[in-house]
């Protein structure tokens, strides 16, 4: 399971990409690409454009412009599926799980698509699709061990503490075994321990998996420490594009973060 960090060429190219809703601008002619292998951040302040450009990435939105180009396949508008398919998974800012169901059945959503039996076999559940189960419920397995959730398995996920929850979320996301994943704000509304430990263990996935990450934050701080590249957003518009030292020094980028007024 783990491997030598290795960063390749790019996985994603983002070209000028632009989204609008009615009147407003959400992005305007964003650029930038996230090599095989590394830790992408995108930070800005609330409302810079953070989670419209995750939502074009794996689908949800339509850029009006502009085009996403992954593993080599270009894209003026991708589908939440294609995106999924691919290699893509992603969590999200507000917890999207189901809360009656045990953690180990969250974590087994994610392997959907990786199941190849049809319904019929699956309804009968005996030979193939049996053993196909239990390969998944194996994988899943694996997942939580990783992420040292064992004690809480079975315990049904409404009950469990927000930390613990969002855990379960980035369990999940990688039962699907994905090439990239998106984390959507993982440590909002976590205290200072959680904190730590949820980027131990995005750098452990990274590591140890090879995933290619990219991750969106507003709390400058909490990412420059794992990242390998960081871009940051201002209303929609890319203001800065470089390794985490050169972000920081960066006067937009203090500009921005500082509130200083548009002219």
């Amino acid at each position: 399971m783990s491997q030598e960090r290795h960063i390749g060429n790019a996985i994603l190219s983002v070209e000028n990409v632009s989204l609008g809703f009615g009147g407003v601008k959400a992005l305007a002619n964003v650029s930038f690409d996230v090599l095989e292998g590394e830790v992408r951040a995108i930070i800005g302040p609330n409302g810079a454009g953070k989670s419209s450009m995750l939502n074009c990435i794996n689908g949800f939105y339509k850029p009006s412009e502009g085009t996403i180009t992954f593993k080599g396949e270009s894209h003026h508008q991708m589908e939440t599926h294609q995106a999924a398919s691919q290699g893509i998974a992603r969590t999200f800012q507000n917890i999207a799980l189901f809360k009656g169901m045990t953690t180990l059945d969250n974590i087994m959503t994610g392997r959907n698509l990786k199941m190849k039996k049809n319904f019929l076999w699956q309804c009968l559940y005996f030979g193939p699709a049996a053993k196909e189960e239990l390969e998944h419920r194996e994988a899943a397995e694996r997942v939580i061990d990783f992420l040292e959730i064992e004690s809480i398995r079975k315990t049904v996920v409404g009950r469990l503490p927000y930390g613990l929850q969002k855990r379960v979320e980035l369990a999940r996301a990688l039962a699907a075994e994905p090439d990239m994943l998106l984390l959507d704000e993982p440590m909002a509304g976590m205290n200072h321990e959680e904190k730590e430990d949820m980027c131990r263990y995005i750098l452990d996935v990274n590591e140890q998996f090879g995933t290619t990450i990219v991750l969106i934050e507003h709390d400058m701080s909490v990412v420059m420490d794992i990242s390998d590249r960081v871009v940051v957003l201002d209303y929609g518009q890319k203001i800065a594009d470089g390794s985490p030292d050169e972000v920081r020094a960066n006067q937009r980028v203090v500009d921005a973060y500082l509130g200083v007024k548009h002219d």
